[in-house]
């Protein structure tokens, strides 16, 4: 090695070249062999620090490579195109929690102690929770809550807002509150998902409007088949309670709790008694679920229906015990798409679509189906009644599993009800078909079945399957079955034999015009 190193020296010195300037190539060949090793070996030892410029660009990149999930290539102009990869999922930001906003009514003011109008209250947390979707007013247990006529308004609310009723709403037995009269105590308009539940009581303190008038509310047509064995006439025996000022209480007598032209209404958990007229009614709504509640007013208050149905669709009504002193459910026009199973009804006058067309106008109900009920103590079962002079039609029907115990006319159809002195004679009326009735069985006090259709429209494909009902003595004279223009078929022998249902379809039966079409 040395050898050679002289050689090129001493070539160098004959080429004129200086020593110092072969010492500066030589040096400067180290530095550059020095700073590359240095570099590779440092980066891989762990006493290596980033500067601040390196680490912010090598922070970048990784991050670039990691969102990318390509890997780059320094020193190179035209970088492949790396396969895209799957894309990652991205977790989103939580959404914003809905439904979590509350508004207590004590919180606007209410007292609660009964005595206190807290209606501007309870306006006021409507209010607030209008504005907020999922919102929930809240009405605490534990307090009594006196509350005038009231209207929880849409259209302009948010959607499923929730009344969580804990505590006792109470009704002003005071006239001068209800003014000439109005339909209504409690409304529910015009919302989109509204839900009242909860374990609290809305009370009606109905028994003044029955002590100011108790006769002078129409009666049940059907009482005029109901003679009692002595003759003396049935008569309601007024409550003597009057109202709090001494004055008497307005002739329209209002309805307890409404729902007005809703979608979406959940009626669950609570108790709604002593309405001075109908407890719970749904007009206009569609998609209407009612379940786990109770209605209680005494048997002979009157009017006093449970559930009252009225140009309702997709209804569902079950696990619900009715007591009152009219109809557990009324089913009248413009209903369809109703489901009614495991209730418990009585007192009160059975289970009823009707009364239908009154005043000669047109009536539509179809698609019912009323199931696995209990009737106890009741004055009709499973009934249909309409007025004479009035149009449409009743159809696809089915009463089916109803246990009746003590109930004084267990099957009716009725086409000439009038709940007045007298009605006038009609030959137009609304028309019944496809009416089925199975495993209807029990005891009966009065009439096991009352068929009276109309003469002119008499009723069709009305079927009998499974009826078995039972005599029980108790203080009314006993009739046996009863038909009048009904026609259809009995696929079972019956208890009472029904003989006067006529098998098949009536000879000449009158087409249906457009005006009687639904």
């Amino acid at each position: 090695m040395w050898s050679s190193f002289y050689r090129i020296h001493s070539n160098i010195m004959m080429s004129g070249l200086s020593f110092r300037r072969l010492a500066f190539m030589l040096l400067f060949a180290f530095l550059v062999w020095s700073s590359s090793t240095g570099t590779c070996h440092a980066r891989r030892g762990k006493h290596w620090r980033h500067s601040r410029a390196a680490s912010a660009s090598l922070s970048k990149k990784k991050a670039k490579s990691h969102g990318s999930g390509s890997h780059h290539h320094g020193g190179s102009k035209s970088k492949p195109k790396a396969p895209s990869p799957p894309k990652q999922e991205v977790t989103p930001p939580p959404p914003e929690k809905k439904g979590s906003e509350t508004f207590n009514v004590l919180d606007f003011g209410a007292k609660g102690d009964g005595d206190t109008d807290d209606t501007k209250a309870f306006q006021s947390a409507w209010a607030s929770a209008c504005k907020v979707e999922a919102s929930t007013i809240v009405v605490p247990s534990e307090y009594v809550f006196l509350v005038g006529p009231i209207s929880f308004s849409g259209p302009y609310c948010e959607a499923n807002i929730v009344f969580q009723l804990d505590g006792t709403i109470i009704a002003p037995t005071n006239a001068k509150a209800w003014g000439s009269g109005l339909l209504w105590w409690i409304e529910f308009t015009k919302l989109r998902g509204i839900t009242i539940r909860g374990n609290g009581v809305i009370d009606g303190k109905g028994s003044v409007w029955w002590q100011d008038s108790p006769f002078d509310d129409p009666v049940d047509d059907e009482a005029k088949l109901i003679i009692p064995l002595n003759r003396t006439a049935k008569e309601n025996s007024p409550i003597p309670i009057n109202s709090k000022l001494g004055s008497k209480m307005p002739s329209t007598k209002p309805t307890a709790l409404r729902f007005y032209g809703s979608f979406n209404v959940t009626v669950t958990g609570i108790t709604i008694q002593n309405s001075p007229q109908c407890h719970l009614k749904f007009d206009n709504c569609m998609g209407v679920s009612v379940y786990e509640m109770s209605v209680s007013s005494p048997g002979d208050s009157v009017n006093t229906d449970g559930i009252h149905l009225q140009n309702s669709k997709d209804v569902l009504i079950h696990a619900t015990n009715l007591a009152c002193g009219d109809d557990c459910v009324s089913i009248q026009t413009g209903c369809s798409n109703v489901y009614i199973h495991n209730v418990n009804c009585g007192p009160g006058h059975g289970i009823s679509i009707g009364g239908l067309g009154r005043d000669g106008t047109k009536a539509c109900v179809s698609n019912i189906t009323v199931r696995d009920i209990i009737m106890h103590n009741t004055m009709n079962g499973v009934r249909i009644k309409t007025w004479q002079g009035g149009s449409g039609s009743v159809q696809g029907v089915l009463f089916s599993n109803i246990q009746v115990s003590e109930v004084e006319l267990p099957i009716v159809i009725d086409q000439f009800y009038c709940d007045k002195g007298k009605c006038k004679n009609q030959t137009s009326a609304v028309a019944l078909s496809g009416i089925t009735y199975e495993k209807i069985k029990g005891t009966y006090t009065v009439k096991p079945v009352h068929f009276a259709c109309s003469d002119n429209l008499p009723c069709m494909d009305v079927t009998l399957t499974g009826i078995e009902l039972k005599p029980l003595q108790e203080r009314y004279h006993m009739y046996d079955p009863f038909c009048w223009q009904t026609f259809g078929e009995l696929t079972t022998p019956t208890v009472p034999p029904i003989d006067c249902l006529q098998i098949g379809k009536p000879s000449s039966n009158r087409i249906q015009s457009d005006h009687d079409s639904c």
